[in-house]
């Protein structure tokens, strides 16, 4: 039984190469339907847990910045234009944010206390986009499957909070609201970031204010850090990273600016 079971295996990863937005190799077996059934699955179950902020000026304000992201995506990638986004603010006190397979955005009321204007809203919702976009769930739910003897996902995304479904969360990158901790690698925070900077810059938003929000990001850091950085690298990190991006990111920014581009987004 071993044999035809490695050689499946083995056939399975031959078919399932495939290549970021940045050029990185990934092995991604999912397809994007069954990852967009897996998000919306996992986003219904959390909007039934959750406490759902109803407050407008959030939910507006939140929505105004995906607006303007979402077009710039688009028109990078057009296959993206087939997803249909939600975005969803829930009422919690720590700084974070996430984005699911199938269009699924979340925030938490917290990130309002760290990002102090849109453009750095925009950094933190562009840079889960850009986990979304480069399918780094789908990376990480498919070397799951490969070492695992093979779950029903779907179905545990939708059951009951059992550890499954928990572990299933945290390789969908949302592991923290449950109390896994599965961080993205240093590659897959690299490349978020890059698609992240590029976005929100090509939106309008200022990608100086990428900078600023990391920085808010690590003077939280010493009172009890931010929920956002136990899953993430270190803000030095990130923020020399993001300073390497700016010269070509401010020249997406000036264009977009040129453009007209100038989101009136505010609380």
């Amino acid at each position: 039984m071993r044999k035809p079971y490695l050689a499946g295996i083995t056939a399975l990863l031959l078919t399932a190469c495939a290549t970021s937005p940045t050029g990185r190799d990934q092995v991604l077996i999912f397809s994007e339907s069954q990852m967009a059934e897996m998000g919306a699955a996992s986003f219904t179950s959390m909007k039934e847990s959750q406490k759902i902020d109803t407050n407008r000026a959030h939910n507006r304000y939140v929505n105004c910045v995906v607006d303007a992201l979402i077009p710039e995506l688009n028109r990078i990638d057009p296959k993206m234009r087939s997803t249909r986004w939600e975005t969803q603010v829930f009422v919690d006190d720590s700084a974070n944010a996430f984005a699911l397979p199938g269009g699924k955005i979340g925030v938490h009321t917290g990130m309002f206390k760290v990002a102090e204007n849109s453009s750095q809203l925009a950094a933190v919702i562009g840079h889960e986009i850009g986990h979304v976009w480069a399918r780094h769930g789908n990376a990480r739910v498919s070397s799951q499957f490969i070492t695992s003897t093979g779950l029903q996902l779907a179905a545990i995304a939708a059951g009951e909070p059992t550890q499954e479904k928990k572990q299933l969360l945290g390789l969908l990158g949302v592991g923290a609201q449950v109390g896994v901790l599965l961080p993205f690698s240093r590659g897959d925070e690299s490349e978020a970031d890059e698609i992240g900077i590029e976005l929100m810059a090509k939106a309008g938003f200022d990608p100086r204010e990428s900078v600023e929000l990391w920085k808010n990001m690590a003077k939280q850091g010493s009172g009890g850090a931010p929920e956002l950085l136990s899953t993430h690298p270190a803000p030095q990190t990130r923020i020399s990273k993001l300073q390497a991006l700016m010269e070509d990111s401010m020249s997406d920014y000036r264009q977009a600016r040129s453009e007209g581009k100038n989101p009136n987004c505010s609380l």
